[in-house]
């Protein structure tokens, strides 16, 4: 069936706009002015946080400001490179043209889904926390295959990341580990990952064979900016220190320089292990307990305006996804019923559908509570 380039290229030209108007481009580029301004100030690096402050801000804009023209351009250049095969009836550039055009329609769905990311915190870099549940050495190992998959996914698109701790299982896996996402709206992009996951397969530590449920919960945080006011007394806080350790328990360092932090108001524990002093891993985990204590406000703001509305349909289950490894293959989102059968390309990495079905589904569910 030939394809109609016409009416496709006039709904991504209807989809870019719409996204070009939301995103607000007059926005951004006097924004880019601006900063480009304070940027070129002959004392701009007096003031080292704030210089980085603005040159991290400048090259967020302008990212945001490129993602949309550039998709405009790249639609021109199929609307020309379709005039061109018309023309010529050269069958070779219309199969080009068509290959451009799947690979369009999927970066338009993509950008207009970075639209959605407008919540409060959706801008900010991610804390991931990622802890084996119920399933013994199974949900361990599971733990350290999800966050293989997280990891594997930031690599794919280049984002750097940061592990900040990891607690080993004494068989096989992780008992916990934490890492951040280094790159704006890490939190809203990720923040649909949060959740119960669940994994049944033929168990490889089980000599009998017998298939195993297991499950690990995934924890997304905004990470936190110093222009967010959560102070923290130090009454409220225990810290306890202690030795790192790697795999099976084997020392890594010489000294007890991991840190273990409890906020005593709300019972939240942070520990962080990775890096080489105990006055590093102590300002990474404040950061991350920040970060935590800063989405838990959030949250409790959310719940009470919930209360004053009225009883609301509950947005979150506590199983979100199945990784079913056996007796077939496939992994199934049960929020939004997407579905795929290739296993390992997802535990390779390969989530980006789930992501955009899952902040589609979300946002469908504030506008409904909206609603309400």
């Amino acid at each position: 069936m030939a394809v109609d380039f016409e009416s496709e290229i006039k709904a991504i030209r209807t989809t870019v706009k719409s996204v070009r108007d939301v995103t607000g481009i007059d926005r951004l580029e006097a924004q880019i002015t601006d900063l480009e301004t304070q940027a070129s100030a002959p004392d701009l690096w007096d003031d080292v946080e704030h210089a980085q402050q603005v040159t991290s801000k400048l090259s967020r804009v302008k990212a945001e400001h490129d993602r949309v023209t550039n998709m405009e351009a790249r639609v021109d250049d199929l609307e020309a490179l379709v005039e061109l095969g018309q023309e010529e009836a050269d069958a070779d550039t219309m199969v080009e043209a068509e290959a451009e055009l799947a690979k369009l329609k999927k970066a338009v769905g993509e950008l207009e889904v970075r639209t959605l990311l407008n919540g409060e915190y959706d801008e900010r870099e991610a804390v991931v926390t990622i802890r084996a549940g119920a399933g013994g050495v199974d949900a361990a190992d599971f733990a350290e295959m999800l966050m293989r998959m997280y990891l594997r996914w930031a690599e794919r698109h280049h984002y750097p990341t940061t592990v900040l701790d990891t607690s080993y299982a004494e068989e096989a896996g992780l008992k916990s580990a934490t890492f951040e996402v280094k790159v704006p709206y890490a939190f809203g992009t990720l923040a649909v990952e949060a959740g119960t996951h669940r994994l049944v397969r033929i168990s490889p530590f089980d000599n009998q064979g017998r298939r195993q449920t297991s499950f690990a919960a995934v924890e997304v945080v905004p990470l936190i900016e110093s222009t967010d006011t959560i102070e923290i007394p130090e009454s409220e806080l225990k810290i306890d220190v202690f030795r790192s350790s790697g795999p099976g328990g084997q020392s890594v360092n010489t000294t007890d320089s991991a840190v273990r932090m409890t906020h005593i108001p709300t019972g939240t524990v942070v520990s962080m292990q990775n890096e080489k002093s105990q006055i590093q891993n102590r300002a990474a985990a404040l950061r991350v307990l920040q970060s935590r204590l800063l989405l838990l406000k959030k949250q409790e703001e959310d719940a009470a305006k919930k209360e004053m509305a009225g009883d609301i349909k509950a947005s979150w289950g506590e199983q979100m996804r199945s990784y079913v490894l056996h007796p077939y293959q496939m992994v199934k989102d049960l929020r939004t019923e997407y579905e795929v059968g290739s296993t390992s390309a997802v535990l390779d990495g390969e989530i980006d559908a789930f992501i955009e079905a899952g902040i589609r589904w979300k946002r469908s569910q504030e506008r409904e509570a909206a609603d309400a």
